[in-house]
């Protein structure tokens, strides 16, 4: 499978161009391939969901760049999420994955998860794709075009979805109407079904 990595200009774009650009690029890491199928966008100071919604501090300075870096936070005291930086250094966006479709490694994904897990449920939703692809908070700052933690984003020619669903965000309070989540219409692994009502996100 040819896997030509994404460069930095693809990231620089503004989050809300970026996330639905994502559907459909695969996320490697080693000998682990899935298939990106839900993402979120996260805008900074202009969004009241977002981390950096109140300026830098030690837990979010990444997500102030520069672009196609990794950002990986903590969160429910339990669970590790991966987002995409977007934009360049010093305007706060990212891209949170959401949901992946396993493509390769996934026997050891189902080490990772659960051997007794379904495929569709290895990567479906934000904590549970950070688990497959062993993605912790030591990945955090990870530069994705120079591959420096072994993580990369890769286009082996699928596009993304030219009618991709779109929806507001899921699991939180803040800026909940805006309709920034999209996801590949159809696919498995996605995280929340379409009309599934807002609540806690499936992690």
């Amino acid at each position: 499978m040819s896997r030509p990595m994404l460069g930095a200009g693809f990231f620089e774009g503004d989050a809300l161009e970026v996330a639905p650009k994502l559907l459909n690029k695969l996320l490697v890491r080693g000998g682990l391939v899935g298939r990106i199928v839900e993402v979120e966008a996260y805008r900074g100071s202009e969004d009241p969901a977002s981390h950096a919604y109140r300026g830098m501090t030690p837990r979010n300075a990444t997500m102030f760049g520069p672009a196609g870096r990794l950002y990986v936070y903590f969160t429910y005291g339990m669970h590790w999420c991966a987002n995409v930086v977007c934009r360049p250094e010093g305007i706060a966006q990212a891209v949170l994955l959401r949901a992946a479709a396993p493509l390769a490694g996934t026997e050891a994904m189902q080490a990772a998860r659960g051997s007794a897990l379904r495929q569709r449920d290895l990567a479906s939703g934000p904590a549970r794709l950070c688990q497959a692809f062993g993605i912790t908070g030591a990945d955090d700052g990870a530069d994705l075009v120079a591959v420096d933690r072994g993580i990369y984003i890769a286009d082996d020619g699928v596009p993304p979805p030219d009618h991709p669903g779109v929806s507001g965000r899921v699991g939180i309070r803040d800026g909940v109407d805006l309709p920034w989540r999209w996801w590949v219409p159809g696919d498995e692994n996605v995280s929340r079904p379409p009309a599934a009502k807002r609540g806690a996100s499936r992690l």
